[in-house]
């Protein structure tokens, strides 16, 4: 008796293994395809209160994310529309038309999480920006968790799906 529950448990620790190898395996391939320099095609918001769906500030971002080798992860990404400022005014206005951070991310199954060290948005430095990910063809789709709408406060709780495409 004593044998087989010997037997049982050295089974179930090569299965833990041979799962986490898995795993690991899954993320470095997803790591690989990940990394290098995608280009913004569509940002769209929905909003939790209502279910509503729409571009973010318009249908035109102009945008790139950025994954390095060594686990760095940059974003910036503008509106449509935007002009030169000519009044004080005008500037924090271009504030609500940009989304820009940077920190180092992982991959954790189908998220990656960024810690921002750097962010147009003062409120992020320092926090975990979690994103959802998954590849379709030669894009990499990006669904954000919900949070505070940050262009659009007045709408409440929101969460971004982006489309992004292999920068060439």
């Amino acid at each position: 008796m004593r044998r087989v529950a010997v037997i049982a448990m050295a089974v179930m620790a090569s299965v833990v293994l041979v799962a986490n190898a898995l795993a690991e395996s899954a993320n470095a391939d997803d790591r690989a395809k990940v990394l290098g320099t995608w280009k913004l095609v569509s940002y769209e918001a929905e909003y939790q209160a209502t279910g509503e769906r729409e571009p973010v500030l318009g249908k035109n971002w102009t945008g790139y994310i950025i994954f390095t080798p060594d686990g760095r992860m940059m974003v910036a990404m503008t509106s449509e529309g935007r002009q030169a400022p000519k009044i004080d005014q005008d500037r924090a206005d271009l504030l609500k038309s940009m989304v820009a951070y940077s920190g180092m991310y992982r991959l954790e199954g189908d998220k990656f999480i960024t810690k921002v060290d750097v962010s147009w948005n003062p409120a992020w430095v320092g926090t975990e920006q979690v994103r959802f990910f998954r590849f379709e063809g030669d894009r990499l789709q990006v669904t954000t968790a919900w949070l505070q709408a940050v262009n659009r406060t007045e709408r409440g709780m929101a969460r971004g799906f982006l489309a992004w495409e292999r920068a060439k």
